[in-house]
């Protein structure tokens, strides 16, 4: 197989007076498994509709390979795309399922054949074909469904919540099959989600939707490292980034939090904005340098523990600890993190800097 180069160009989508998508520009690299994550009601799901012409654009261009396909309809345009409720059809075993949209292109009787087992072979249902989806399990159900768009041989796979429905430990198993049967096949895929752990685990670049505005296109690392707003930075991360709104100093930030910097540092501006940090960047310790802080409550996250601390300078925030250390609510502590650990932000809630801040002087 070999994917389509995908360009979404200024994409748009109305419904009456409300605009649901608003002006969506980006780019998937042949091959390239891109995630559409974001909240319910961003506009996820509907670039995705829009991208398989089952809505059509108030405004802008979709793009295959350089192609404009605004105006072909969705079987014209050479997608297999998998739904969130699998959409099998009950009265049909699992072979005529996967077989269905090759019998309706009259493809040959012994190439449809040849085509469900290798595709069935290669997402390991081989055996079950001659089952109805009732017969199986939902990750079984799930495969079937993938082989049904699969055994085409699109240049695009679209995958809407495909694996919502499932279990958590068939939920990590599949998406790691998916991502390896992708990777084999280089066939470019659309993944909607709105799990954060799904799209970082599976795609090479992902598009953080808000309010139906992109927010962020890159990679995983780069979202987490070098989130562009407040917004992307408390989104990506479980547990989410510790913000707070107030004022940077010469000496240290004061608002819903009072965070002193360390002598010689100062943040990369002054004035009203957010200031982050990760709690997996704090390092909590019984004593010695750090921000004085007392345990308020500790919740167990089985290898790791989620402390609520509240700082003696005022205001309260949330660190990783490892989970066997024995903190108590009312344990008097210390907390340390380093200057490159802190993320900046305006007062628009727009990333300031590199994360670093400058020595003073500098």
């Amino acid at each position: 197989m070999k994917g389509f180069r995908v360009e979404l160009q200024e994409l748009s989508k109305r419904f009456g007076v409300m605009e649901v998508l608003k002006g969506l520009s980006l780019e998937a690299r042949p091959g390239e498994l891109v995630a559409l994550l974001g909240p319910s009601g961003c506009g996820k799901t509907t670039t995705l509709l829009l991208v398989a012409g089952l809505y059509r654009p108030s405004r802008g261009r979709i793009l295959f390979d350089g192609r404009p396909v605004d105006h072909l309809h969705p079987k014209d345009r050479d997608i297999g795309m998998v739904f969130q409720s699998y959409a099998l059809y009950p009265h049909m075993t699992l072979e005529e399922n996967i077989a269905f949209p090759l019998r309706l292109k009259r493809v040959p009787l012994r190439e449809i054949k040849e085509r469900v087992k290798r595709i069935a072979d290669l997402l390991g249902i081989g055996d079950l074909l001659g089952r109805r989806p009732a017969e199986v399990s939902g990750g079984q159900q799930q495969r079937a469904a993938l082989a049904r768009a699969l055994v085409k041989e699109p240049g695009l796979l679209l995958l809407d919540e495909p694996l919502s429905n499932l279990d958590a430990r068939i939920r990590l198993q599949a998406r790691t099959e998916i991502r390896r049967l992708q990777l084999d096949l280089g066939i470019t895929t659309l993944l909607v989600t709105h799990d954060q752990g799904e799209a970082l685990a599976m795609a090479d670049r992902v598009a953080v939707l808000a309010e139906g505005v992109l927010q962020q296109y890159d990679t995983p690392e780069t979202l987490y490292r070098r989130p562009t707003n407040t917004f992307v930075a408390h989104f990506i991360g479980d547990p989410p980034m510790n913000i707070y709104r107030g004022r940077f100093t010469p000496r240290g930030f004061e608002g819903e939090v009072v965070w002193p910097f360390p002598e010689g540092w100062n943040p990369p501006f002054l004035g009203e904005g957010f200031l982050g940090v990760r709690p997996e960047d704090l390092q909590v310790v019984w004593e010695g340098e750090g921000l004085p802080a007392r345990v308020l409550l500790k919740e167990a996250l089985g290898r790791e523990g989620l402390l609520t601390l509240v700082l003696e300078a005022g205001g309260q925030v949330k660190a990783l600890v490892p989970g066997g250390v024995p903190f108590h609510p009312g344990d008097g502590v210390k907390v340390r993190y380093v200057p490159e650990a802190l993320h900046f932000f305006d007062s628009e809630g727009r990333r300031v800097g590199d994360g670093v801040a400058p020595a003073r002087g500098a």
